[in-house]
């Protein structure tokens, strides 16, 4: 077991292509891809959207679409032990909610590196998961 070496590592996924990079480094770390969390944060829906007036959708059946959707990526990857969380709220509260109820040693997140106006109008996950966990967070850029 090597110093980077952890037990229990939670990674969010966006479905942007640096998250699977930081997907990648996550596996690279454990020691067991039964010991590799992935989750998923969805936005809630807001009532004025259309699948919400019309009761086409909500938010159990989007959660069941996103756990389906990473568990067919993730066996594809050869992470079939990997376990899938799918949640609906804030993303950095979500997150690191998730990381404490599981006891993970690491978060590795992605970052899109926004900056100016950008960074100041969405904010960053990232830096928000930096600073509510409990553990340790990997940044990934691109």
């Amino acid at each position: 077991m090597s110093n980077w070496s952890r037990s229990c590592v939670l990674v969010p996924i966006d479905f942007s292509e640096t998250s699977w990079e930081a997907l990648e480094h996550g596996r690279a770390i454990v020691d067991d891809p039964s010991h590799l969390h992935v989750i998923h944060v969805l936005l809630p829906l807001h009532p004025g959207d259309p699948g919400s007036v019309w009761d086409a959708v909500d938010d159990e059946s989007r959660a069941e679409s996103v756990t389906t959707a990473l568990r067919e990526k993730l066996d594809g990857m050869g992470l079939q032990a990997a376990t899938v969380h799918t949640r609906v709220g804030d993303p950095g509260k979500r997150i690191t909610d998730v990381a404490k109820s599981i006891h993970a040693d690491l978060i590795v997140i992605a970052s899109h590196g926004r900056t100016g106006l950008a960074h100041l109008l969405l904010g960053s996950v990232a830096e928000r998961v930096a600073r509510l966990a409990h553990c340790l967070v990997l940044i990934v850029r691109k």
